[in-house]
């Protein structure tokens, strides 16, 4: 701790826009104040989840840590003291930063809100992920204050301070391997990588905690915005792949998609979709499309979509006017790459879809952050954003593989997934999806990009997921899986590996039986049995249509406005007669 005192001194730096001392003191206090809430908040939580249960919402040792951070706040800060916020605004921010970059530290250790690596660790399984925790909460503590002492002073040397962040880095990696040699086996992550989120982190504590970064760039928060764009106008947005590591997989650069909210919308309501493309696993597949289909490769001649629940007519979706954000699918893997490329035979495939993905929603949240609180009122609040995340297809995979980064590691709380035409059913063969993930995991690269409470190969398959993410679900009222389909869809039913039309419809009313009455987890599932369809929520007669007496379109507005009261809908129909074989639901539904 003598390391971190030090620090803590030298995080006292103060500047004086305004030339006042109250705003000097304030800009001193938040910081320190901020640092020491993550610390304590950090303890209370390992202490109740190394006792043997989570912290309670009203847990009297992290309530405290946030009422003494606020008094330190209210005691040194006046209204317009930190750049356009409020001291209330100001509070508001604050408790939430320290709150969630702590649990966010401590669910990637113990294994989710839930627990889940240290309840299944033997004794010396859980000392390493005690001394983890520990050495991540330091890490995060120096490096905050580091960062925040550059921050505060004008023309610091980025030079001078990463002379003094990259050692910290190197140091606590180096720990993390000695002690916890076992890490990757416990929650997925390697130690490199376990350090280096923690170290984030503290990027984005010093955005959080400093009004006035003096240009330098955090990585994180209004100082990191790297794009503008029009409100209420499609913008395409290149993607840095020196500062992100994103390419596509003909070696392209990645681009994305964005659509902020219109004038007079919340920019905090958000959308994001994935595209589809189906996926390429072996050398003769993948090779055979690059030729036929180059477009599957690169991000260049993407298009948004807009019909359904992307349709900007507030006639069509009641997510018109909501802030858009349209991720082209360029590496055939499912969203799912971890910054790899996969040599199969003389055909290579840069797998880098998750590092694409993750890297253009931190760009947009920076966008939304700096434009936030330039706008003043309460500024940006990752706590009360409101975020529906899905993909059609392939990127229906791709939501069921990166729905709990946004959870856990972002920190958008109020986000529900909706991956449609996606649900990565198995067929129960050796090239399935369950068969295929202990395979791609490890090829692509996924790994440390899995949920430390579902990380082997058979979480691949989506019904594995919905058990494993259930128990954490519903912190926020609007955190579910909203999983959509139609019951018959040959495209989803080729991609899986099923030969069997009448098994894939079985497998599929099997899965939704089984996990419907999950915590969090709800199913629409549309009738066409006269057809093949794929993809259902971007098809106006399917989005306006009912299922069990509700259309699509109000079961997502339910979702969002009411989701406690939210059903899964799904009708029997005619489907044994229009597919021979096919049987009917093991549980009740609509007829």
């Amino acid at each position: 701790m003598a390391l971190l005192a030090v620090l803590l001194v030298a995080g006292g730096c103060s500047h004086t826009s305004s030339g006042t001392d109250e705003v000097s003191r304030c800009a001193s206090t938040v910081p320190v104040a901020l640092s020491s809430c993550v610390d304590g908040y950090g303890g209370a939580l390992a202490a109740c989840r190394e006792s043997g249960h989570s912290c309670a919402a009203d847990d009297p040792a992290t309530a405290e840590r946030l009422d003494r951070l606020e008094s330190a706040v209210r005691g040194a800060c006046a209204d317009g003291d930190f750049g356009t916020l409020s001291t209330d605004a100001l509070v508001g921010r604050l408790r939430n930063s320290c709150a969630s970059e702590a649990s966010s530290l401590a669910w990637r250790t113990y294994g989710g809100p839930q627990g889940v690596a240290w309840a299944g660790a033997d004794e010396r399984g859980r000392a390493c992920l005690s001394y983890a925790h520990q050495r991540g909460r330091l890490l995060m503590s120096s490096l905050h204050v580091a960062l925040d002492g550059c921050a505060a002073t004008p023309g610091c040397d980025a030079t001078a301070l990463a002379g003094e962040v990259d050692p910290a880095i190197a140091s606590a990696q180096a720990d993390v391997e000695e002690a916890c040699p076992d890490l990757p086996a416990l929650i997925a992550v390697d130690q490199r990588t376990y350090v280096a989120r923690a170290a984030r982190q503290a990027s984005c504590l010093a955005a959080a905690a400093n009004a006035d970064t003096h240009g330098l760039d955090l990585g994180c928060g209004p100082s990191a915005a790297e794009f503008d764009a029009p409100r209420g106008q499609w913008t395409r947005i290149p993607v840095d792949r020196e500062r992100w590591g994103a390419q596509c997989a003909d070696g392209s650069d990645y681009s994305f998609w964005v659509r902020l909210a219109p004038a007079g919308a919340r920019l905090d309501r958000v959308i994001i979709g994935l595209q589809g493309g189906g996926v390429c696993l072996f050398e003769s597949d993948c090779a055979a499309r690059k030729i036929s289909d180059p477009g599957l490769f690169t991000a260049a001649d993407d298009e948004p979509l807009e019909s359904g629940i992307a349709s900007s007519d507030p006639a069509e979706s009641p997510f018109a006017d909501w802030t858009k954000v349209y991720l082209p699918y360029c590496n055939q893997d499912v969203f799912a790459g971890g910054g790899v490329v996969e040599q199969l035979g003389a055909t290579s495939v840069p797998r880098y879809g998750a590092v694409n993905l993750r890297a253009a929603v931190e760009m947009v949240r920076n966008v939304l952050w700096q434009k936030m609180d330039a706008e003043g009122g309460a500024g940006f609040r990752p706590d009360e954003l409101i975020a529906l995340f899905g993909g059609w297809s392939a990127g229906g995979y791709g939501t069921l593989y990166n729905y709990h980064w946004l959870l856990d590691d972002l920190q958008w709380p109020r986000t529900a997934a909706f991956p449609d035409a996606g649900m990565a059913l198995d067929n129960g063969s050796i090239v399935g999806v369950r068969g295929l993930g202990p395979v791609k995991i490890p090829a692509w690269g996924v790994r440390n990009n899995l949920p430390p409470y579902c990380f082997a190969g058979e979480c691949s398959v989506g019904e594995v997921i919905f058990n494993a993410i259930a128990p954490r679900l519903r912190n926020a009222p609007q955190q579910q899986m909203l999983i959509l389909g139609n019951q018959r869809d040959q495209t989803q039913q080729r991609d899986a590996f099923f030969d069997d039309e009448a098994f894939f419809i079985d497998t599929m009313r099997g899965t939704y039986c089984r996990t419907k009455d999950l915590n969090g987890i709800h199913w629409y599932l549309t009738s066409a049995s006269d057809r093949s369809v794929h993809v259902v929520s971007l098809r106006p007669e399917f989005w306006a249509g009912e299922v069990a007496g509700e259309s699509m379109r109000d079961w997502f507005r339910h979702a969002i406005e009411d989701p406690a009261t939210l059903e899964s809908r799904a009708e029997e129909g005619d489907f044994q007669e229009a597919v021979p074989g096919v049987h009917a639901f093991p549980c009740a539904v609509a007829p």
